[in-house]
């Protein structure tokens, strides 16, 4: 490996100190005279025509200043469609919503929006607004929404921008096929099959902070809008055009998010707020309750996932089918994209299969919309995969290490699922360069104690049955030919230099990886690389913080910035020196002649001497990269389980993930990536779940009532990585952001069964579920 100054270390973060004393900015942070507080007003019901609005109690109350409603929004501007979801231009979603529709699709949507001089007023308005709905009857089961009959969510009118499936008269919102080889004949002449579904549920993102946006305007009269978002560019596009004013009147900034996951890739609260502060000249504040973010936002698809597995008495697979049931919501929003999902990010993972078939359909229902939340697909069908897996290698005789590690894809190989599915689009061909899947078994299994522990069922002293389980999986790199980064800089005369990049910082750390990388290139210390990014007027364009493209994507463009830059700083030392460039090396942000040591300038005199004295000019770069791969990284995840025979109560008490994401550009940033998606993965395997009452209103928006993982039931968690070097990368990087959540559900699905011999169909595992698997195992028998 070549030695490396800034990258495969873990400096402090450069916003470190400043989220630790509180002095980080976020959105309610930034001030705002005199703003108008919106308070908003949802549906009660699931379907429903909102007949009419009588705002007259609430323009009474002292403080209101206007109420925006389907009636009246569109007195000033067309009624536009679009799609919420953050998504390159031209989307891949369909065009089926309008800022405040008429037609209500589930309960919680977007009614109406009420603005007063503080927020008390606001939601004293909102409870005084009376609005006449008719009730329409509801489609809520995604198993009977395509069947003729049912009732149709969305008109003739919707439609999508791109060609793609899309069948709104039949409630279809995406659609994905795909064949590989001869399924059906392989299937019927396997020697053993496996016909088995498994269902994942709705769950919320759960991000600290809510959603909210503040919105202002300069000295210019242009708006400027503020944003918990991980999609800056995407909502300058959007805003814009539901609003139809020009681009160039809108500029969105990032602050510090407090928590996203995929959550704030939805542009649906930014024209909202834009257009009130339009209508009456005023800055404006919105922010939702946590109730409105579990009820309004977006939430992880619900998914069904059938798998049909032909396959002989040695664990060879000869025919895999997969058919996926989505169920998109009242919206589409990343309907397609995330079903593709099901297919690109899990079926290559075994490349050796000869007749693969896929079937996917996203289907419109009258429940909250889905969108996009990490993991995106591929955690709804890991789900099924890889308990189809453990129980081929059960019924085989065949430990899931070493049956995995036979048969898993390997550096040099390829699949036809990567040409054929993108996301949203044809996909990219390519062969793997980088994969350590099977050192990642092999160590996770150590870590755990797999080989002391598989099939011996202990019993602790409480009664309860301790058991392990493992599950593999790959996700992506970004999107190829569509994901794109760009960075500036320019340098200043102590050796700094100024970051200018469309990086867009979540809380992952990006800023500090962006640095390092940066820092790297130019034989620098990262402490002097100032970072800004995040700003649509001031730096330079970036898709956003999503397809985990962030290091893999983002940081490959300051990357070849940074290399400009050094490029650009040997040409005007050599102008300094009289020298050519070709004989002059950096070392510790010092520039020096190859064979004379003493013929040397530090960056700093040399950025002085530009700017002040011979040549002036300011030295700068700038770069943009767009990939044309999209290098999966590996995992391989562990759990331990403790579950109770009687009561059905399951607690993970160890949990081990070995991660092969090509060189860690920060071990420490990366290891936390890896133990954040697994607590997420945890609470998404055991507790997470929207209930609903017959009228299919959440009964459960809290966090009282929706249980997320607290201190006292994260296990013991180890992060192993195990390296790589991936030719594509940031010196060698890979993502690690999505990959690390697909593992836990399955994993301790396959672990439940390993302890008391059931197969867990769907998730959550509630004691309740768990115990009623049990009691209809034993009435098998």
């Amino acid at each position: 490996m070549t030695e490396t100054r800034s990258v495969s270390t873990s400096p402090a973060r450069v916003d470190g100190l400043a989220l630790a004393t509180g002095r980080a900015h976020f959105t309610p942070d930034i001030p705002l005279e005199h703003p108008l507080h919106v308070a908003l007003v949802a549906s009660p019901h699931a379907c429903a025509e909102v007949e009419s609005v009588d705002a007259e109690a609430c323009l009474a109350v002292e403080g209101v200043v206007t109420v925006l409603h389907c009636h009246n929004a569109y007195e000033r501007m067309p009624p536009v469609l679009f799609t919420t979801a953050g998504q390159g231009s031209p989307e891949p979603s369909p065009y089926d919503t309008r800022l405040f529709n008429r037609k209500v699709r589930y309960a919680g949507e977007l009614v109406a929006a009420v603005a007063a001089t503080s927020r008390e007023a606001a939601r004293e308005g909102a409870r005084r607004l009376e609005v006449s709905y008719t009730p329409l009857p509801a489609n809520t089961d995604p198993e009977q929404a395509m069947e003729p009959g049912t009732p149709v969510l969305h008109g003739e009118e919707a439609h999508t921008v791109i060609d793609v499936p899309y069948a709104p008269e039949r409630n279809m919102a995406a659609a994905t096929t795909f064949d590989h080889g001869r399924f059906e004949s392989a299937y019927k002449g396997a020697e053993r099959r496996i016909d088995v579904s498994f269902t994942t549920q709705q769950a919320s993102h759960c991000a600290l902070e809510p959603h909210n946006v503040a919105v202002s305007f300069d000295d210019q009269g242009r708006l400027v809008i503020t944003s918990s978002t991980q999609v800056p560019f995407h909502v300058r596009r959007i805003t814009a055009r539901v609003l139809s004013i020009p681009l160039r009147t809108v500029r969105v900034i990032k602050p510090k998010v407090g928590g996203s996951y995929g959550g704030k890739q939805e542009v649906f609260l930014e024209p909202v707020a834009a257009r009130i502060a339009l209508d009456t000249g005023r800055p404006v504040r919105l922010q939702l309750t946590r109730r409105e973010v579990f009820t309004m936002a977006r939430t992880r698809h619900p998914m069904r996932t059938r798998i049909q597995a032909g396959f002989g008495s040695d664990g060879e697979i000869a025919a895999l089918a997969m058919d996926c049931l989505m169920d998109t919501g009242a919206y589409g929003t990343h309907a397609l994209t995330v079903l593709s999902n099901v297919g690109s990010k899990v079926l290559p993972l075994f490349n050796k299969i000869d007749n693969i078939r896929l079937r996917g359909h996203a289907v419109y229902t009258n429940t909250t919309p889905g969108g996009a939340y990490r993991g995106y697909g591929a955690t709804q069908a890991y789900f099924a995969f890889n308990q189809v897996l453990d129980m081929i290698a059960r019924e085989c005789k065949e430990d899931f290490v070493s049956f995995v590690k036979r048969r898993h894809i390997r550096e040099g190989e390829t699949s036809p699922v990567f040409a054929a599915i993108g996301e949203g689009t044809e996909g990219v061909a390519q062969t793997i360069a980088s994969c350590t899947l099977s050192e990642c078994l092999d160590r996770g299994a150590a870590a755990i104690g797999w080989h002391d522990k598989r099939d011996q069922r202990q019993k602790t002293a409480t009664g309860r049955i301790r058991g392990v389980g493992a599950a593999v999986a790959m996700q992506g790199s970004g999107i190829p030919l569509v994901d794109m980064g760009s960075a500036a800089m320019k340098a200043n005369e102590d050796g700094s230099f100024n970051l200018m990049a469309g990086a867009t910082e979540i809380g992952t750390g990006s800023d500090t990886i962006c640095c390092q990388i940066a820092a790297e290139a130019l034989d620098t210390d990262p402490s002097m690389i100032i970072p800004h990014t995040s700003d649509t007027d001031t730096t330079p364009f970036d898709t956003g913080a999503y397809a985990s493209s962030g290091t893999y994507v983002s940081g490959k463009a300051v990357e070849k910035c940074a290399r400009n830059m050094r490029r650009n700083l040997l040409r005007a030392a050599a102008e300094e020196l009289a020298v050519s460039s070709d004989e002059l090396t950096v070392e510790n942000g010092v520039i020096r002649h190859s064979s004379d040591p003493s013929i040397h300038l530090s960056y700093g005199e040399l950025v002085g001497r530009r700017l002040y004295n011979h040549h002036q000019e300011q030295l700068q770069a700038f770069a943009s990269h767009c990939p044309t791969s999209s290098p999966p990284p590996f995992i391989a995840q562990f759990a331990e389980v403790e579950a109770d025979p009687e009561t059905g109560e399951v607690r993970v008490t160890a949990f081990v993930s070995a991660v092969d994401c090509g060189i860690a550009i920060n071990p420490q940033l990366a290891r936390g990536q890896v133990e954040g998606g697994v607590v997420n993965g945890i609470g998404f395997a055991l507790t997470e779940e929207y209930l609903r009452d017959s009228k299919s209103r959440m009964t459960n928006p809290s966090f009282g009532g929706y249980k997320i993982p607290g201190a006292p039931d994260i296990p013991a968690l180890t992060t192993i990585l195990v390296e790589s070097r991936e030719p594509t990368g940031p010196y060698g990087a890979k993502s690690i952001g999505e990959v690390c959540i697909n593992g836990p559900g399955p994993a301790i699905a396959n672990a439940i069964y390993d302890a008391l011999g059931v197969r867990m169909h769907h998730q959550p595992f509630t004691p309740e579920r768990v115990w009623r698997a049990l009691r209809e195992q034993e009435g098998r028998r």
